[in-house]
């Protein structure tokens, strides 16, 4: 299961990469046979879900031809703007015979047939009061439906497609986020300084300890005093909803998101104050290694670099920003994602608040160009738990489709970051079900949940092999297995479609 759902993953990933040509060999197909032959239930912990009991994955030949048809192909077609699912049916070349490098594109009344009856049947009940939707061909960025597209909406979760394209754009995919230990002399002093990693981990801060105590052990200072800086974030300290299981406190300084029960992701307890637990446990770790901490650690703001006997002891710097931002999007992190936004408002020279973020996050996405839709957009966060978020369909297909971009390969993981559907991240219980289960392998999405919100953003290889970028939105729900349910059922139509 685990070599099957890193083939499908990288398979995806590469199409959205290259948008150029066919998978040979019949992966599509073989991975799709595999996944809709298991039992139901499982995912990524396995959980009965077994061997295939199906036949085993046959090769056939050439199809996933034509996954990425020329980037001007269907430009001149007129695209939806206004979120409507009419106007003309076709796309240049979309009779053509299918070559290798041209997967037919689907039309919109063939589209809106496969979704409008959805959208229709499973109606208020289920999807709520407010549905909105967007499907974009990812090889020429035009939209080929909508419904409402326009309309901006809380995101929830979602939202964190756009933390994730503002991030990588702004500080680069291997921008690395330092957590530094500096030494004052004239005080005896060394402060650990906080850069915005929520990530660090026990192991992470015992090797920081382990360079501290060496360097002061170098320098003959056998006892020190043990400060702790976390005045990079300014601003409130505590998100909208408040510390709960679900987000930390928001501070520069912290070991394991402030998690208490040792997960990694997921819902936890957390710490009352991460920055002061992080520093207690430094302090300990240097004591383990022999050093003379005097006193508990204290929150002081650390001296300039250019003061008399300043100088920086140890650093550790967290993964790339690009495995930052894959791992937000398969687990959904937010602290992760409120760190983000807060990078964002760094290099941008904006106030590391929120406030900051949020015009930080909104101003680079500016400047992606026309392709983005930001009417209505506002990012009151970056995780998507402020219900002051507001997102449209389009801005949602329209950033991932901008991550596709063969212009843009510092995007790229904002697509490889995308749980996959059955397989992984917050999508492995999902797509287990006879009328989704054709989806499984084959959609990658970003999910959103809120009390009343569901949405679902991802992309998708349809049957043709075409890969098309979609969002759909649901407000105002009251079943939220269902409102997922139905959210799966819209996306594994896609899956399932030619749509021509």
């Amino acid at each position: 299961m685990a070599i099957g759902s890193a083939a499908v993953g990288l398979a995806v990933a590469v199409a959205a990469v290259a948008v150029t040509g066919p998978w040979d060999s019949g992966q599509r197909t073989a991975e799709r046979v595999r996944a809709a032959s298991w039992e139901r239930g499982g995912g990524v912990g396995h959980g009965g879900a077994g061997a295939p009991a199906g036949p085993d994955p046959a090769a056939a030949p050439e199809v996933l031809t034509a996954l990425g048809a020329a980037r001007d192909a269907g430009r001149d077609a007129g695209g939806d703007a206004g979120g409507s699912a009419e106007g003309n049916d076709t796309v240049p070349g979309d009779n053509a015979a299918p070559g290798r490098g041209e997967a037919p594109v689907p039309t919109r009344a063939a589209l809106a047939g496969a979704l409008e009856p959805l959208l229709e049947d499973l109606g208020d009940d289920v999807l709520g009061t407010l549905r909105t939707a967007s499907v974009v061909d990812v090889a020429t960025g035009r939209q080929l439906y909508g419904t409402k597209s326009d309309r901006a909406v809380v995101p929830a979760s979602t939202v964190k497609i756009a933390t994730a394209v503002a991030a990588l754009s702004a500080t680069g995919p291997d921008h690395r986020i330092p957590t530094r230990v500096v030494w004052d002399a004239r005080h005896e002093r060394v402060f650990l300084i906080g850069g915005g990693d929520p990530t660090v981990t026990r192991a992470q801060l015992r090797r920081l300890a382990d360079a501290t105590a060496r360097e002061l052990a170098a320098r003959g200072a056998r006892r020190t005093g043990v400060a702790y800086d976390v005045s990079l974030y300014s601003g409130p300290d505590l998100h909208p909803i408040g510390v709960n299981e679900n987000i930390a406190r928001l501070t520069p300084l912290m070991v394991n998101e402030g998690r208490l029960d040792g997960s990694t992701h997921g819902p936890a307890p957390r710490a009352a104050d991460p920055a002061a637990a992080a520093a207690r446990l430094f302090a300990d770790l240097l004591r383990d290694r022999g050093v003379r901490v005097d006193g508990s650690p204290r929150a002081r703001r650390a001296p300039r670099s250019s003061e008399k006997g300043v100088e920086e002891l140890a650093v550790h710097r967290s993964a790339p920003m690009a495995e930052l931002v894959e791992r937000m999007m398969m687990n959904s992190d937010n602290d992760i994602a409120e760190a983000l936004v807060r990078q964002v408002a760094i290099v941008r020279g904006e106030p590391v608040s929120s406030a900051g973020a949020r015009r930080a996050v909104r101003d680079e996405l500016a400047e992606q160009g026309k392709r983005l839709n930001l009417r209505g957009a506002r990012f009151s966060d970056g995780s998507g738990l402020d219900r002051d978020d507001r997102v449209s369909a389009e801005l949602l297909t329209g950033l991932l489709a901008l991550a596709a971009d063969p212009d843009r390969p510092e995007l790229r993981p904002v697509l490889t970051g995308l749980p996959v559907a059955r397989f992984t991240g917050t999508l492995s219980g999902r797509y287990d079900e006879d009328v989704t289960h054709h989806g499984a392998g084959v959609i990658r999405a970003k999910t959103g949940t809120l009390t009343g919100i569901n949405t679902l953003a991802g992309t998708v290889v349809n049957a043709d092999g075409r890969l098309l970028a979609f969002a759909f939105t649901a407000s105002g729900t009251t079943d939220r297995q269902g409102a997922h349910d139905a959210l799966d059922r819209l996306a594994a139509a896609l899956a399932d479609c030619g749509c021509r």
